[in-house]
Parts: structure tokens; sequence; C-alpha cells
């Protein structure tokens, strides 16, 4: 295959050869005007090849630059979704020991954290805590309103740490059958308005398909977890269980 240089030369040989051609001096000679010819078309079958080889040489390139954004996003992606359910863990886990120290640790600084018993979120029931709370919480007597029981409508009163055993922690999410980030696992009859309550927010889902095989899965259970980024770093504003309801 000719490259740049070897076209240049052909077109000087053939400035040269046409020259020669009309020269006064010149012999008309049809032999030498018919190779010029077929050298003419071939420099420029050449100039056409080459153009080609450019063009398909920068569409390869474009390919390449988009298949190398789409992989950095694909990167910055799965380590957002890291880094999100690496910090959910954390709180399960601070949950799962009633460690308040990490688990104020995480709570969103401004916002504080809302506890949802079922999966519809409603900001006129749901009690909301500051980080500074729980120190003092986990140990009050007192007991508080959380919402109204599935089916029955009576009122959930508990102290938060028997909320936390009932309506948090009530089984070990830290080894769930599944996890969902920022994708919904559990769903059953109650409106699950995670998103448009927390619209900017990622959560994980901590799931367990179910307990006993003759309900058919409708003792399925989730303690979803939802975050905001702060500057980087993960702060808890939600914490909602989620479980069938009638």
């Amino acid at each position: 295959m000719m490259n740049k240089k070897l076209i240049l030369q052909l077109l000087l040989l053939l400035t040269t050869l046409i020259f020669m051609g009309c020269s006064p001096e010149a012999p008309d000679n049809s032999a030498d005007l018919e190779a010029i010819a077929a050298l003419e078309t071939k420099v420029a079958e050449q100039m056409t090849e080459i153009e080609s080889i450019e063009l398909a040489k920068t569409a390869a390139e474009l390919e390449i630059t988009t298949l190398k954004l789409e992989l950095e996003s694909l990167e910055s992606s799965a380590s957002v979704s890291t880094s999100l359910l690496g910090a959910a863990l954390d709180v399960a886990q601070s949950l799962a020991d009633q460690d308040m120290t990490t688990f104020s640790s995480y709570v969103h600084p401004t916002l504080g954290v809302r506890f949802t018993p079922y999966g519809y979120v409603n900001p006129s029931v749901d009690l909301s805590y500051p980080s500074t709370a729980f120190a003092a919480l986990i140990t009050d007597p007192t007991n508080y309103t959380w919402g109204a029981f599935d089916g029955s409508g009576d009122p959930i009163i508990y102290t938060f740490a028997d909320y936390l055993d009932n309506f948090v922690y009530d089984e070990d999410y830290v080894t769930p059958h599944l996890v969902g980030v920022n994708n919904f696992i559990g769903t059953g009859n109650s409106i699950n308005n995670i998103t448009t309550l927390y619209p900017t927010a990622s959560f994980v889902e901590f799931h367990f398909t179910g307990f006993d095989p003759q309900y058919g899965g409708m003792d399925w259970t989730s303690l979803i977890l939802v975050f905001e980024n702060v500057a980087g770093d993960w702060k808890i504003v939600g914490v909602v269980h989620n479980q069938w309801t009638i």
C-alpha cells in the first residue's frame, strides 16, 4: 500500500511527464500519454484509498474515545455503589449492635434521620431525630408513637430501643438473602414513595425473601437505608422498614 510520501513522488513524476509531454521539443508519443493517464488514475485511486483509511482511522479513534468514556462512567458508578454499600453495611451493623455512636456519625448533619415503619414514607407521622439525640434515646424509657400497625390501624407505641427491635432490625439484615443498591426488591400492597420523598438520595435495601414456605414469600421483609451524599460522605436520612402489608 502506497503512503503519502510515495504519492507525492508519483505526483512529482506525473508533473514532470506532463511538462515533458507539453514541451515543443517532445515528440507526439501516444504510448507515453496513455502511460501518464494510467499513472493519473493510479494516483487518484491511491489518494482515495488514503482518504478512506484516514476516515476509518478517525472513526476508530472516536469509537475508542467513546468506549473509554463509557468505561470511566461504569468505573465511577461502581465506585459510588461500593462506597454506598460500605456505608450501608456500617449503619446496619451499628443498628444490629445498637451502637449509637457509630450510627450517629452517619446521620445527616442538618436533616437528621426519619424512621418509617412500612414502605410508605409519611413525613407528617414518621418520627425524625438529629444525630445528637441517639445517645440518650437508646436508653430512654419514654414510649413514642411511630405510626400505625398495618391491618389493625392501632398506634405503634414503643420506646426507641423497642422500635429498633420490631421495626428496624427485626432480622439479621447484615446477612440478608438479597441486597439492592438503588434498586428496590421487596414489593407489596403499600405504596413505596421513597424516591419521591427523597428525590436526590441513594439507598440500599437489605432483603429477606421469606422464611416459612407455607406463606409463599409473603413473609418477606426489608430494611432500606436512605442516604444523601454530603461533600463526598454518605449520610443517612431515612430508615425504612418494609414488609408485606394488607
